[in-house]
């Protein structure tokens, strides 16, 4: 099972301004050097001691992750954030190139559907996409968003074979299994869990944990013990979450504290604030790992989301 990451921001899309890339030039500029620019040995040693929030970028677009098993042609998708156009983009590059889709809604706020218009292969006619969503709304969703005066290009003309699956139960696409549970969010949003009988990996986006994600209950059991990987909204620091109640999005403690409840063995801070720049994600992280620490919570690898980033289980 490989996951890779897409999109990673909430709310809305927000790349760096050039504000911010001169702040992180300013300050590259101050760390070096005489001795750090005497060879090229040199200067790879230095732009590798760089803090992470300098070299490089957690990314702007929306949502979009994707799961790779051993059929290369075949990848499940979860939501259509602005990042399944790169995604799509570096699809077109693959060879074998993937011919079906699988594409799950976690619910369909802009951030989760506006990156689809976009989505290369769903103008291929040699290409299938299936829609999953346990909201009813699916197909309706999808094509209002693509219809005059929002957008100039119909569903109809992505020349795909689409197809549309209201999800009343798990499904089963070859060898693995997903499964859907209802979170907390306003107007709903669901979370999903892949098992492939080796490993099992948590989709939870969109989400203001509570009281009732923490039962030992045997449905809540089911869904979260024991996972390998979480991927979890971490929008919000715990003043923030507080300050926002009920907008639907969790504060990164909160989020430990569920992944150690469950045993999970790794959980990524997934749907950044679109205010946070970098360096306060890379401290959220940092503050993340401290608190780790500071409850005495044992097991749990913490990473940061980022567009790029591949985990394999």
């Amino acid at each position: 099972m490989i996951v890779r990451f897409w999109g990673v921001r909430g709310s809305i899309p927000s790349p760096e301004l050039p504000s911010q890339i001169r702040s992180k030039i300013s300050a590259i500029l101050e760390r070096i050097t005489a001795d750090d620019l005497a060879s090229q040995e040199s200067r790879e040693r230095f732009l590798a001691g760089l803090p992470p929030w300098l070299f490089g970028t957690v990314g702007g677009n929306t949502p979009c992750v994707t799961v790779g098993f051993d059929d290369p042609e075949e990848l499940v998708v979860f939501d259509c954030g602005s990042g399944m156009r790169e995604m799509g983009i570096a699809q077109s590059k693959e060879r074998p190139k993937t011919s079906q889709y699988h594409v799950f809604f976690s619910h369909f706020h802009w951030d989760h559907i506006h990156g689809l218009p976009f989505f290369n292969p769903s103008y291929d006619p040699s290409v299938s996409i299936d829609f999953y969503s346990p909201m009813k709304n699916l197909e309706t969703s999808l094509q209002n968003q693509m219809t005059s005066p929002y957008f100039p290009v119909h569903m109809e003309s992505m020349g795909c074979r689409k197809t549309f699956h209201f999800l009343e139960k798990s499904v089963t696409l070859k060898d693995v299994t997903i499964s859907y549970k209802k979170m907390n969010h306003p107007g709903d949003s669901y979370s999903y869990l892949v098992n492939d009988g080796k490993h099992r990996f948590i989709y939870a986006t969109d989400t203001e944990l509570s009281a009732a994600d923490f039962m030992k209950n045997d449905e809540n059991t089911a869904f979260f013990q024991n996972a390998d990987l979480l991927v979890i909204d971490c929008q919000y620091t715990l003043g923030e979450a507080i300050e926002k109640y009920n907008w639907g999005h969790s504060a990164f403690s909160l989020a430990v504290d569920f992944a150690a409840n469950w045993g999970i063995k790794h959980m990524v801070l997934f749907h950044h604030d679109p205010t946070y720049n970098d360096r306060k994600l890379f401290n959220i992280l940092q503050s993340a790992r401290w608190y780790t620490e500071r409850m005495n919570i044992k097991g749990i690898e913490l990473t940061l989301a980022m567009e790029g980033l591949e985990i394999r289980l």
